[in-house]
């Protein structure tokens, strides 16, 4: 998961950053290495926050270049924050950066996570990632159930979205776990 966000930075991080002269060319790696950080570590901080239905929106409604998006509002905020402390840019440089990669790095993921023909990146990637392997997976998947329920994702009509649902999906050779999220986030 790190790895491909890396890769999204990197390939975003072209335009925003290295052909960017208000950032020194010694710096550029330095400064997309920070995006990464700053992106999973705002995503962590979400989820630390319990804001799980602001993250799973930003699944649900694709609206990564929507700037009053929450999730886009604060990933941008800390970025532009980080670059200009770790890196001494103008808050006019850093939030030229921040603002141009956010949106297309969190599209990019949203668009990954929803195309079934990608297997490079999978919903439960993020969750793991973000979530740090630890007890905020069963907060994630509380805002999936909650909203799981409004998207048909009830498979066994119970009233909730749970293992028995991705069991019923296991058996009715939908994709498994994997889709349960899937449908959960359009793919």
């Amino acid at each position: 998961m790190f790895e491909q966000l890396t890769q999204l930075v990197q390939q975003f991080g072209k335009e925003a950053v290295v052909k960017n002269e208000a950032i020194p060319n010694d710096q550029n790696e330095a400064v997309i290495n920070e995006a990464s950080d700053s992106i999973i570590s705002g995503l962590q901080k979400i989820v630390s926050e319990g804001k799980l239905d602001q993250l799973a929106g930003l699944f649900q409604n694709n609206n990564t270049q929507d700037n009053s998006n929450p999730v886009v509002q604060q990933l941008t905020e800390q970025l532009t924050g980080n670059l200009g402390q770790k890196f001494g840019l103008s808050n006019e440089a850093a939030s030229g950066v921040a603002t141009n990669m956010i949106p297309q790095v969190l599209g990019s993921l949203v668009n990954k996570a929803k195309d079934p023909n990608d297997s490079s990146f999978q919903v439960s990637d993020l969750v793991n990632a973000i979530s740090g392997g630890s007890g905020q997976n069963s907060g994630i998947m509380d805002a999936i159930s909650k909203y799981g329920g409004q998207f048909g994702l009830d498979q066994n009509a119970d009233g909730k979205v749970d293992m028995g649902d991705a069991m019923d999906l296991v058996t009715k050779k939908s994709g498994g776990f994997g889709g349960l999220l899937g449908k959960l986030f359009g793919k």
